[in-house]
């Protein structure tokens, strides 16, 4: 096989046509680079090729016999023909076998209209069935979300491969018996994440939508380009709803699909899209309320679930206005940015998802990565399936969903992050020339006394150390723990050092969805001392589109404006229903600070914090041939005064006895999923069965506590697949006041019971 040398180009002809390539890729990747068409079944870009339907079959002159385009590397001054007599009648020979037994369902199949099957019989003129295979009882199986139909199944692979080299669940695999092989999901009761990366890919209907079944055509729908709102991967999506018409006064997303050749979305961006705010009728009497209330307050409360056109008009508003602005989701990201930039020097992070996919070690820190941030997870599938990448995994919490990638665990101690991340520094840095006051800092570090009181061993870290050896693209990837630790700064410190002077990348995932724009547009404050998060606060004015604040908003998919993601790209979303309430933009126009529409401030956005002046109608948003992301844009990278100073470590705090942790579990699905997707889901304390004996806790019990400032009532339930003494603590049922939680996401439990369930 030949080694890809991306900057190396090849030219090759197809069907009379000279065409470029780079050397390394196939002959289809070619093809498709200049705009020339091979049938495919089961290829899928973003896994490696599957090379079970021979429909992308070409002739290379000089070679005898018909050549898998999908696999076989294009060869400079090579000629190919991709369309003949011989093979139409291979594809169309391909297609019979297809169409063997295949049921004669297309009017009642959700697929139908959109059906790679359906195309490829009309493609190669197959209009009748000259011979048949005894048929087989394969009744439908429901799979939660996705209905799995055997007898539709052409056994392609899509859905197993992409199961497993993007999702990482290896859930799906092939029951093999010949003509009765079928699909079989391993993982229905145990892990398998609903996240419907299979249904997305199966080309026929043998994987559909449960809750879309026999709801509507594929002809009927509109489709709304727009980005995922549940996580700051921001993923690209269409919203398919219907047009309005006397018939259908009321539109509805039926559904949600992506460009699944390229992207990928998580459970919650396709299932969870039942989140607009509904029942919002203008009042002009409660809008002057509304105004005159903003006028006199000292404080404008939001949350990171917003465009940055709306967070662009916040920050007008708080000049115009002399108001703090607080979104609690945000405010540690924004300090933890800003302490990290004074030791990078630059704006950007260095790392993007991209960069996670193609690393061969990847280190993992302050997290709990399925659930905060899936996408970013995908791509440590792919690491891990496509360069046997090192996945080290460090977290009080061991998560069972990624045993397959994790090749080290490293538990710490709740509370000790900042010990662990000059551990780390001390670690990836050790023998690197570094600045004076970070040498004098890793000098001075206590290493054994830091080990013990993390909880790290010493020979924990070297082994760490020498698992990097012979490899190449390193990223560290560090999220929401770190961002509310008392010592954020410092280790946002430590972390921006290693990138500095080491080979590692660094991704700092945002804890919210447009928690990146919202802390590079706005001046944020904190929280004032004593504050609860029931938002009852004297001179707050709460904005919300989960319909609990002074003014209702559109959620994200009543309202078209960009995100701010993970990859610091600028992308947009379109409104896929209506809204009738005030927006912001209204209210800031009736306090002299708005426009016409609110992406008129698009082009307006901070050009010092790496945004363009680019009009929202002006911004692209499609994939190209071979899967290029050409959505928006990338901020523009700035560079920054470095001052290289680091804090001494002083002791660890200390988090004995029973600890929770906070984390909405179940693919980032939000304290806004509430109707679709947590009718499978109840908000629940989650344990071991190590904190239960404890805690003297049963499964089924009710208990009471307080966090926050906020009480909660929640039933305790084993789960035996977590360790330890630290249960899991959701918020997703908590409307608004989940973004209000700005504390350190571990807190020690104390708590009363109130009976059973």
């Amino acid at each position: 096989m030949s080694i890809r040398e991306p900057n190396k180009t090849i030219t090759v002809t197809i069907d009379g046509q000279e065409c470029r390539g780079e050397w390394g890729q196939t002959i289809l990747q070619v093809a498709r680079a200049n705009d020339i068409y091979i049938p495919t079944m089961c290829y899928l870009s973003k896994v490696e090729p599957i090379a079970s339907c021979r429909m992308c079959v070409v002739e290379v002159e000089g070679v005898e016999g018909m050549i898998l385009s999908c696999q076989e590397k294009a060869v400079d001054g090579a000629v190919i023909t991709t369309n003949s007599d011989d093979l139409y009648r291979e594809r169309q020979n391909i297609t019979r076998l297809y169409d063997v037994n295949h049921p004669l369902e297309c009017g009642v199949c959700d697929k139908s209209g959109e059906c790679d099957l359906q195309s490829k019989t009309v493609e190669f003129g197959v209009d009748q069935q000259t011979f048949a295979a005894r048929d087989q009882h394969r009744p439908v199986q429901d799979w939660g979300f996705i209905s799995y139909d055997p007898s539709l199944c052409i056994l392609c692979e899509k859905c197993v491969r992409v199961c497993n080299e993007v999702v990482g669940d290896e859930a799906l695999q092939i029951s093999v018996g010949g003509y009765k092989s079928t699909i079989i999901n391993t993982k229905l009761d145990q892990q398998c994440a609903e996240c419907g990366e299979c249904m997305a890919v199966c080309p026929v209907g043998a994987l559909v939508s449960t809750d879309f079944k026999y709801t509507a055509n594929a002809w009927e729908m509109e489709k709304i380009p727009a980005s995922c709102a549940h996580c700051s991967s921001g993923c690209q999506l269409y919203y398919e709803v219907k047009h309005t018409s006397i018939d259908n006064p009321d539109p509805r997303i039926y559904r949600v699909t992506n460009e699944h050749e390229f992207s990928s979305l998580c459970g919650a961006g396709r299932f969870a899209f039942d989140y607009a705010n509904e029942g919002v009728q203008q009042d002009a009497r409660a809008f002057d309320q509304a105004v005159t209330a903003l006028r006199q307050a000292d404080t404008i409360r939001f949350s990171g679930v917003i465009t940055n056109e709306e967070a662009l008009l916040l920050e007008r508003l708080r000049e115009a206005l002399a108001v703090r602005l607080v979104c609690d989701d945000a405010y540690g990201y924004q300090r933890f940015l800003a302490a990290y930039r004074s030791i990078s020097g630059s704006t950007l992070y260095e790392a993007s998802l991209k960069t996670v996919a193609d690393s061969q070690a990847v280190v993992v820190f302050g997290t709990r990565i399925y659930d905060d941030n899936p996408m970013v997870k995908y791509h440590m599938a792919m690491a891990s399936k496509h360069h046997k990448a090192r996945i080290v995994y460090l977290h009080p919490m061991e998560d069972a969903r990624i045993q397959n990638l994790v090749t080290q665990y490293i538990k710490y101690e709740a509370g000790s992050e900042e010990g662990v991340a000059a551990l780390l520094a001390a670690t990836l840095l050790a023998g690197k020339t570094v600045s004076d006051p970070l040498a004098g800092v890793l000098d001075n570090l206590d290493i054994g006394n830091l080990s013990a009181e993390s909880n790290v061993g010493e020979e924990e870290l070297d082994t760490l150390k020498r698992s990097l050896w012979k490899k190449e693209g390193f990223t560290l990837i560090v999220g929401a723990d770190l961002y509310n630790h008392p010592e954020a700064e410092n280790i946002a410190r430590f972390i921006a050092a290693i990138e500095r002077y080491s080979d590692f990348k660094v991704l700092i995932v945002p804890p919210a969805t447009n928690a990146r724009g919202v802390a590079e547009i706005c001046t944020l404050s904190e929280a004032v001392e004593g504050y609860t998060v029931g938002y009852n606060a004297p001179g707050d004015f709460v904005l919300s589109a989960l319909g609990d604040g002074d003014l209702d908003m559109p959620a994200l998919n009543q309202q078209e404006g960009t995100l701010t993601t993970v990859d610091q790209r600028v992308v947009p979303t379109h409104p896929a229903l209506p809204y009738e309430g005030y927006t912001l933009n209204q209210l800031a126009n009736a306090l002299g600070v708005g426009s016409r529409y609110t992406i008129d401030q698009t082009p307006h956005l901070p050009r010092d914090k790496g945004y363009k002046a680019i009009a929202f109608d002006d911004l692209p948003d499609y994939f190209d041939a071979l899967g290029g992301e050409h959505r928006g844009y990338l901020l523009s990278p700035g560079e920054v005064e470095t001052r290289d100073v680091f804090s001494e470590i002083e002791e660890l705090p200390a988090y004995d006895g029973l600890v929770v942790y906070r984390c909405n579990e179940g693919s980032a699905f939000g304290p806004f999923d509430a109707r679709s997707v947590h009718r499978k889901h109840e908000a629940v304390l989650k344990g071991s069965e190590q904190f239960a004996v404890a805690a003297r806790l049963k499964g089924g019990e009710r208990i009471r506590f307080e966090l926050d400032g906020e009480s909660y009532e929640r039933v305790f339930r084993i789960d035996t697949t977590l360790k330890g003494t630290v249960a899991i603590h959701p918020v997703w049922d908590r409307g608004l006041s989940a973004f209000a939680l700005s504390s350190y996401r571990f807190s020690q439990l104390k708590f009363e019971t109130t009976g059973n369930e």
